[in-house]
């Protein structure tokens, strides 16, 4: 970090109202990061507001927020009372990334460990700070340690849940500045807190996003595509493209689910000649927007997008994603992992 442009931007928001935003329907990582960062304002004497859109999920965003008493406000909630001059500061994400609402205040930082979007030249950041690590919590968690500051007990236990959640238990996209942050947060997290918000786990309705997985999905040599054709929650979307990656045949996952609004894709790759997040900007353009890490991404394709799939849309979205990686557009090469008999799957089966 550049200490002395921090320093810039404490002084810069006195006075003023300073919102930090996340990305649309924020995970754990966006949620620790966005809480980490407003502590490390009030150690300075300034007060900031978390906002969001879309919606938390129920699961585990809700226990963080009742666990630790966050307050975070969703855009409808604080829009009208928003004016040009408040500062806003994004974090886990960037104006332009495709997953974050746009807010009339002024943009004048960021704070991201996403690839950096094109369009970061065209905002005038008085802070920007956008580095390739695994959470964005570790990003949070470096400033503590530099700017010598002790994080409180919730604190760190915070910024190290959304470190190990965002880097799967360090099996994905960790890197070393991860790995250090998570030595420096560990002696002052608690360890009770911290085990108690890893099983949060799902809910037994939950259990039948996983069949409607199981049931539709198909593997292309070493991809497999599914899609859940109900709408659920972008964070239990991912977590069945992580459980389609545990599958020795597969090495990049792609999930999409069908909504009201379009699709939503979560996509995860351990190819390490597959970028995830270029093979979904690359799958969905023209149709759709995507992006993300090299390990794990996500995408969306608009309702109003969704005609020019044509009648046969899970073939049309397959041929878009073999054809990105090159893997041969035969129809008698597809093959699925559910039994080829006449019997059905079933829940019970699991």
């Amino acid at each position: 970090m550049d200490i002395l442009q921090f320093y810039t931007l404490i002084e810069y928001c006195r006075n003023k109202r300073t919102i930090i935003q996340t990305h649309n329907i924020p995970d754990p990582d966006a949620i620790g990061s966005a809480y980490g960062l407003k502590k490390l304002f009030k150690h300075y004497g300034l007060n900031a507001t978390i906002c969001y859109d879309g919606d938390l999920d129920r699961i585990s965003a809700a226990k963080m927020l009742d666990m630790f008493g966050i307050e975070m406000y969703s855009l409808s909630e604080v829009s009208d009372m928003i004016d040009e001059d408040d500062c806003i500061i994004c974090i886990d994400t960037q104006k332009k990334a495709g997953n974050v609402s746009d807010l009339k205040g002024n943009d004048i930082a960021v704070i991201d460990h996403h690839p950096e979007v094109d369009y970061t030249h065209v905002y005038k950041y008085l802070y920007k700070d956008i580095r390739r690590v695994g959470a964005c919590c570790s990003l949070i968690a470096q400033y503590f340690k530099e700017l010598e500051i002790e994080p409180s007990s919730d604190t760190a236990t915070v910024l190290l849940h959304g470190i190990k959640m965002d880097t799967l238990q360090f099996s994905r996209g960790v890197t070393k500045t991860d790995i250090e942050m998570f030595d420096y947060l560990y002696d002052y997290a608690d360890e009770d807190k911290l085990k108690s918000l890893e099983v949060s786990g799902i809910i037994f309705n939950d259990l039948k996003t996983y069949s409607a997985a199981i049931n539709n999905i198909h593997v292309f040599d070493y991809l497999g595509i599914s899609y859940i054709p109900f709408p659920c929650p972008d964070s239990l979307v991912s977590m069945v493209a992580d459980f389609i990656m545990s599958l020795k045949e597969i090495q990049v996952a792609v999930v999409y689910n069908v909504r009201p609004d379009g699709l939503k894709f979560s996509v995860r790759s351990e190819k390490r000649e597959v970028d995830a997040g270029v093979l979904v900007s690359a799958a969905l353009s023209g149709i759709g927007s995507g992006g993300g890490h090299a390990a794990m991404a996500g995408g969306r394709i608009k309702s109003e997008r969704l005609s020019e799939l044509g009648p046969f849309r899970e073939h049309f979205i397959n041929d878009r994603f073999m054809k990105m990686l090159g893997i041969q557009n035969k129809r008698n090469q597809r093959h699925s992992l559910l039994p080829t008999t006449n019997t059905t799957f079933d829940i019970k089966d699991l």
